[in-house]
Order: structure tokens, then C-alpha cells, then sequence
């Protein structure tokens, strides 16, 4: 059975619109042009959207220019669709106008309609409520859909993102003083190096999350730049005078962000490099995610025939053939969403160099791909400290037996009996299977009684010279 349809009108002509459908003929078209993909904008960019006309209705009955019954069913309509209760009404494809026109469109038909109903009207009745003439107001695509895209990856780094980290970085700051005297030995060059503690290495892993965390903060500087009240080109055309203040102004009160009006309204049509900059600090906190990932995984690889140095909590069944293997499989999680999360960097710096003129024309992959971002780095943050971290357990004898094991701590010798002689040990206690600690001893090259305070491994760890 063929749902019921209505006829509604556009500047190019008629078109077939589903009856129960809020949005309208531009939408429609859109949607029979554009079906690239199943993605789908994020739900917290129809969420800013929704803002930016609520703001913008706001703004304008503040100067007169809509009057209050419009505004106030406009401003009520958008806060349902801020809210998600017309989801189902924004189905366009993100590959589409590389504007956003199409969804921008989209905004101002479901609002509009809805906000008809409001006032006693039907849908597709324009009359009541019209998505250009009063929904759009004082504005374009052009400056909506970048200010909607800052306004989105704020709020997603301010809710969930730095949370997250904080979170993450503070279970790796507890594991780092709970393991703060095991005594292990480094590895550089995946070879065995001088003695330090695991609490010493979590505490790397913890400042990389906490530089991470400081990058993104410095990133919202920029983001909080709104390219609204430049309309088509950034002269403002069609925008009263003192609609962009006060629509930031109502912006600053629905999302309790700090934001403001761009310096330049032309570097904010033309260019977005406020997405790039938060994204390459997403790229970088996922090449950070990544080694830890890995680093986990190197620690933890056996039980029997790896390191072993920790013990990760075990989550499920790791094989269908092997029976009781167990891997580790929130790092092994973690470590794709960094290499989906680089994937996105890429793309969105190849959109950005896309920008022609006055105009950046790939903005809603941008947007989708640095919401994406934003969303799996925060999920993947929260689930590694969580589900990992927080279980992690420390094989303290496996630890201190590889640190007593490893050459190099001959290193801690060479400023009492010189590099020649101390190089000449390793090798002989390779060749004879025997600890370095043996080895010396055998030598006769430090007297007995200078030995254990010399090689005491928790003092190598702590600087300076043992025993010194």
C-alpha cells in the first residue's frame, strides 16, 4: 500500500512530500538526490541547529522583526527537535550539498511545520509559519551550519570528551601510585634497559592523557568563534542590525558556553580551521590512546610465553577453538577507534584544504566526522579507565625478575669501573647464561661489599647513582 502523500510547492515546483512527514519539499528532494550512504548527522548537530533557530527567533522578535506568537511556536518547535523528538524527521544523507543547504533546509521545514501546528495550522501550510521567510530569518546555510558545527563540538568536549579523559587520567594516576615500587625493567628499542618502577611508567601513560586534556581545552578557544550574522558571504546581507549579538547572546544562555561572535565573519565562511585544529588534537590524543593500547598488550601478552608484567581484567572468552584464552580485548577496541579517529583527521583536513573562495564547500563530512571524533574518543576514553585500567593487576615477582635479569643494569657500574669494562660484562654475561649481578662478582671488579647498595634497583629508579 502507497502511504498517503501531500503536494507541497517549492521555487522549483511541486513535489510529493510523505503525509506524516514534518519536513517538506526541499527535504524530499534532497532525499531522492541523495542516496550515497546510511550516515546520518549526529544527533547533537540537529540538537545545535535547533539552537541556532531558537536563538535566532529569539533575536529576531527582540527587534521587532517577527512577531511574538511566530516566534514564541518556533522557539517551542525547536527546543522538541533539540530534544529528539523528531529524529525521525532528519533523514538526509551527510554527502550532499557541501554547504548543508539540504539540512539546514531540513531544520527549517520540521520547525516550521511544527510550530504551524502550534498556532492551529497544518503541516506544508506556509502561510502560518514559513521555513525561509521566518524560521531562517536573518540567516543562510553559509553561517548556520559552521556556527551549528562549533556549537556542537563545544558542548560534545565540554559533556563528554574532557569528563572522559579526567576520568581516564585519574585511573591512570591511582595505578601509578599503587604500583609505585615494583621494580621492572624498561625497554627501549623493544630491548631490555635500565630499572624502573610500573607506577613510573603508568605515571607517562597518565601525563599524556593530562596533555591531551590541555590540548583540547586551548582548542575551544577558536571553536567558540560563531560565523552567525554573516548570512551568504560574511557581509551580513538580510540580517538587521544587531540580530548576530543578540543570537549569540541567547546561544551563550541555551548551551552555558562561552561564545561569541567570529572577529571576522569572512575567515569564518571561508575556512574551517577551528575544526582542524580539534581534530588534530583528537588525532593526537588517538596516537596516544593507541600506544597505550598497545603498550597494555605488550605488557600483558602470555600468560606463559609473553611478558606478563600485568594482568588485565578478564571480560570474556577470547577464542572459539582455544578454550580458555582470554585477550585483551577493550585495548584491542580502543586501538581501532584511534585508527577510525586518524581515518577522520585525514578526511577532514582534506575538506578543509577543500574551502574555494568565500565558501567551504565538504562541511557536513567535517561535521560528521569531527562529531564521530569527539563521541568515540569519549566512549573509548571512559571504557579503557573503566573496564581496564581500574581491573589491571600487577605481577610484582615477573616484574622484579626480568629488572634483575636485564644487562643493563650494568649501567649503573660503568661510573665506578668504566664503559669498556662494564660493555665486557654484558657480553660475558650473555655468553654464560648468568645474571649481570653474577657476573660482576665474578669479575672481582667491585668489591663485595659496594655490590647490593650499587645495584639496589628501587634506588636506580629514584635518579642519580645508587649507592653513590
Amino acid at each position: 500500500m502507497t502511504e498517503a502523500q501531500r503536494i507541497e510547492s517549492d521555487s522549483m515546483g511541486t513535489v510529493a512530500v510523505p503525509a506524516g512527514a514534518y519536513y517538506g519539499a526541499q527535504t524530499a528532494r534532497a532525499l531522492a538526490n541523495f542516496r550515497l550512504s546510511p550516515l546520518r548527522f549526529p544527533r547533537r548537530f540537529i540538537a545545535a541547529l535547533a539552537w541556532v533557530k531558537a536563538a535566532a527567533a529569539r533575536a529576531n522578535v527582540a527587534l521587532g522583526l517577527l512577531d511574538e506568537a511566530r516566534g514564541a511556536a518556533i522557539e517551542q518547535a525547536a527546543g522538541e527537535v533539540a530534544a529528539g523528538r523528531f529524529d525521525e524527521h532528519f533523514p538526509l544523507d551527510i554527502f550532499q550539498t557541501g554547504s548543508g543547504t539540504s539540512t539546514n533546509m531540513n531544520a527549517n521545514e520540521v520547525i516550521a511545520n511544527r510550530a504551524a501546528e502550534h498556532l492551529g495550522g497544518a503541516r506544508g501550510d506556509k502561510s502560518v509559519v514559513h521555513p525561509n521567510d521566518h524560521v531562517n530569518m536573518g540567516q543562510s546555510t553559509n553561517d548556520v551550519f559552521p556556527t551549528a558545527l562549533h556549537v556542537a563540538a563545544l558542548t560534545a568536549i565540554e559533556d563528554d570528551l574532557l569528563p572522559a579523559l579526567r576520568t581516564l587520567a585519574a585511573s591512570l594516576e591511582r595505578k601509578a601510585e599503587e604500583f609505585s615500587d615494583i621494580v621492572k625493567a624498561a625497554r627501549t628499542h623493544l630491548q631490555d634497559a635500565v630499572p624502573i618502577t610500573l607506577g613510573q611508567e603508568f605515571s607517562g601513560y597518565a601525563s599524556v592523557v593530562r596533555h591531551d586534556l590541555a590540548r583540547l581545552e586551548r582548542s575551544r578557544i577558536h571553536l567558540s568563534e560563531l560565523a552567525i550574522g554573516g548570512t551568504a558571504a560574511g557581509t551580513g546581507l538580510n540580517a538587521a542590525a544587531g540580530f548576530a549579538a543578540r543570537v549569540v547572546a541567547e546561544l551563550r544562555a541555551l548551551t552555558g558556553e562561552k561564545l561569541r561572535q567570529a572577529d571576522n565573519l569572512f575567515e569564518a565562511m571561508q575556512n574551517r580551521d577551528a575544526a582542524v585544529e580539534v581534530s588534530a588534537a583528537c588525532r593526537t590524543l588517538a596516537i596516544g590512546l593507541l600506544k597505550l593500547a598497545n603498550d597494555l598488550r605488550l605488557l600483558s601478552s602470555g600468560p606463559h610465553t609473553g611478558l606478563n608484567e600485568i594482568t588485565l581484567p578478564d571480560l570474556q572468552p577470547g577464542s572459539s577453538i582455544m578454550p580458555g584464552k582470554v585477550n585483551p580485548v577493550i585495548p584491542e577496541a580502543v586501538a581501532m577507534i584511534a585508527a577510525q579517529v586518524i581515518g577522520f583527521d585525514a578526511a577532514i583536513a582534506i575538506a578543509a584544504m577543500n574551502g574555494n573562495l568565500d565558501l567551504n564547500t565538504m562541511m557536513p563530512v567535517i561535521a560528521y566526522d569531527l562529531l564521530s571524533s569527539i563521541d568515540l574518543l569519549a566512549t573509548a576514553s571512559r571504557t579503557l579507565a573503566t573496564r581496564c585500567i581500574d581491573g589491571i593487576q600487577a605481577n610484582r615477582e615477573r616484574c622484579r625478575s626480568f629488572a634483575e635479569s636485564s644487562p643493563a643494569v650494568v649501567t649503573a657500574l660503568a661510573p665506578v669501573i668504566g664503559y669498556d669494562a662494564a660493555a665486557a660484562l654484558v657480553k660475558q654475561a650473555l655468553a654464560d647464561g648468568i645474571p649481570i649481578r653474577e657476573a660482576v662478582r665474578a669479575s672481582g671488579l667491585v668489591p663485595e661489599d659496594r655490590l647490593d647498595a650499587l645495584l639496589d634497583l628501587l634506588a636506580l629508579t629514584r635518579g642519580g647513582r645508587a649507592g653513590a
